[in-house]
């Protein structure tokens, strides 16, 4: 893996050959395709890029797709090939895949079955697209060639790939304006799965694992670790057909799956499943389960625990050992409860510009407000004026695709990165993520406050379904042009079942802000307070849109 991106198909296909590598859920069952059959399948599109489509060193594939098998075979056929690969995020409006699109220009697409009206209308509107390329198998009808259909057996060469050059193009967004693609080089990823290798043995219980994964392939953190490095070690990756819990658990006990890679908002709705089956447990069984939460919090030993709460544990198939978090700031009260049922989480910390991964916690020593110690192979600083954490090191992008502004924006001419985030270290060396400098919220003195510091706050309402917090600038008065802490809730259904009275319902929800809000200072509690019904708008990978949450609600105030 050292020398070149591509020993990591060609040895795993001799290691592994017919063990699983990936496989996806589906009405009929799961399709898998073995390391054999990966290399196969990403040789033969990688032959058919070269010979027949003339594909050259350094042109562009789009990928448009649901996670699934097929994909890793198209990664590594880009790779084969010369290829760019941009893995676009199959939930984007046609309006927002045009403008990233337009920003890349694209020489192939290649497209799942349920993504192809959309594709075909990319297509006409953007003319670099020559050719689109089914991830599925054929359909009798279908017009678009399919990597089932090609020819086989073609040998190809596969074209030499520097650490400098280009492996992916990662767009963190595109509706507007220059979309910001981040150009993940060779060298990134090769040092983040060595780097990864290096803390795995703190993390995973052994060597190989079935891994179940719901984060989107077009995700970083899920190219690199969820896919990249536990591929790497042999291990087999599950994609489920559903994200709903219990669809979840019950593909968890079919697979047997050991590990995870999740977002905190997975987390919080697993939670609260758990929770919700606990409550339609008999009284007996549920004085028990809360005397053996209380003294869970005692014991260190984990098989204590998992013999504890073996009943629960079984619903996740009885191998399943822990999770690794990302993407956004963990709620400690539910790595507690994990923690305390026996289940471990690690929690991490990075950027797409990062390629991801800057940060894990690992060990037996973690902390749930921590996101660890920093890997290896950066240098870290915290700017001691705005208390900006800055890294620097192999992993650092090479710069937004054509948009040199934006990057002299975030990257300085001596390689040092400005993440955008707010952090510090304790004496033994564990970061934490305090705030986000681009969400900072000052105030008509001068005082500034973080967003997340407020809704951490807010976050131990149980009648909260969703907490987004945000500065508004005043338009009238002495504080003209200054900003005020809004803070726009979404209550629980039974709450809005309950006060089904417009002024009721935002009476009720302005007082629990009110209770609430004595915890913090009194500058940081929110001076306006929004009800909302209707759900925040999200990421794909869950992260509030807290911008379009605000121009939303400003508009309707």
């Amino acid at each position: 893996m050292r020398e070149n991106v591509l020993s990591l198909l060609d040895q795993n296909t001799k290691l592994y050959g017919e063990r699983i590598a990936l496989g996806k859920k589906n009405k009929y069952g799961w399709k898998e395709l073995t390391y054999k059959g990966l290399g196969l399948l990403a040789k033969q599109f990688a032959s058919y890029l070269i010979t027949d489509l003339q594909m050259q060193k350094g042109e562009k594939l789009a990928i448009l797709s649901e996670s699934m098998p097929e994909m890793g075979a198209c990664l590594f056929a880009s790779v084969i090939s010369g290829m760019v690969t941009v893995p676009l995020d199959n939930k984007l409006t046609i309006y927002e895949l045009e403008s990233i699109l337009s920003s890349c220009q694209p020489s192939v697409m290649a497209v799942s079955q349920a993504n192809v009206e959309k594709a075909l209308e990319l297509q006409k509107r953007i003319p670099s697209i020559k050719h689109l390329v089914l991830l599925d198998e054929p359909k009798y009808d279908s017009k678009i060639q399919s990597i089932y259909s090609l020819p086989s057996g073609r040998e190809c060469k596969w074209r030499h790939r520097s650490l400098r050059d280009t492996a992916l193009i990662i767009y963190t967004s595109g509706t507007t304006g220059a979309p910001k693609g981040v150009q993940t080089t060779f060298g990134n990823m090769i040092t983040q799965v060595i780097e990864m290798n290096k803390i795995l043995p703190d993390i995973m219980p052994h060597e190989t694992v079935n891994l179940l994964s719901i984060l989107p392939m077009n995700h970083l953190f899920e190219l690199t670790v969820g896919f990249s490095c536990f591929l790497n070690r042999g291990s087999s990756i599950f994609y489920p057909q559903s994200l709903k819990p219990n669809d979840i658990l019950a593909d968890m006990r079919e697979k047997k799956i050991d590990f995870m890679i999740v977002v905190p908002a997975f987390l919080k709705l697993l939670k609260s499943t758990i929770e919700s089956d606990i409550r339609s447990w008999s009284e007996e069984e549920k004085l028990l389960f809360e005397k053996s939460y209380a003294a869970a919090e005692y014991i260190t030993d984990y098989n204590i625990k998992r013999q504890l709460f073996r009943s629960i544990l079984a619903k996740f198939g009885g191998n399943f050992y822990g999770f690794i978090t990302g993407g956004a700031p963990l709620d400690p009260s539910v790595g507690e409860f994990f923690e305390r049922i026996g289940i471990k989480i690690f929690q991490g910390y990075g950027l797409s510009e990062t390629s991801p991964v800057i940060s894990m916690d690992r060990g037996d020593d973690r902390k749930l407000l921590s996101v660890g110690p920093v890997l290896s192979s950066y240098e870290a600083k915290i700017d001691p004026e705005t208390g900006e954490l800055l890294v620097k090191g192999p992993s650092v992008m090479k710069g937004y695709y054509n948009n040199p502004e934006k990057t002299a924006e975030v990257l300085e001419p001596d390689g040092w990165l400005h993440t955008g985030d707010i952090g510090e270290f304790d004496e033994d060396g564990r970061l934490y993520i305090t705030g986000r400098i681009k969400n900072m919220i000052v105030l008509s003195g001068g005082k500034k406050v973080f967003p997340e510091e407020v809704e951490s706050v807010l976050e131990d309402n149980i009648n909260f379904a969703e907490i987004c917090v945000f500065g508004a600038k005043r338009t009238s008065g002495a504080k003209d042009g200054t900003e005020e802490i809004m803070t726009v809730i979404v209550p629980t259904q039974a709450v809005l079942d309950k006060y089904t009275d417009k002024s009721e319902l935002e009476k009720f929800i302005g007082q629990e802000v009110k209770n609430l809000s004595i915890k913090l200072a009194p500058y940081k509690r929110p001076v306006n307070i929004v009800v909302r019904k209707e759900p925040l708008p999200r990421t794909s990978t869950r992260k509030v849109k807290r911008n379009v949450v605000k121009e939303e609600t400003i508009a309707l105030n």
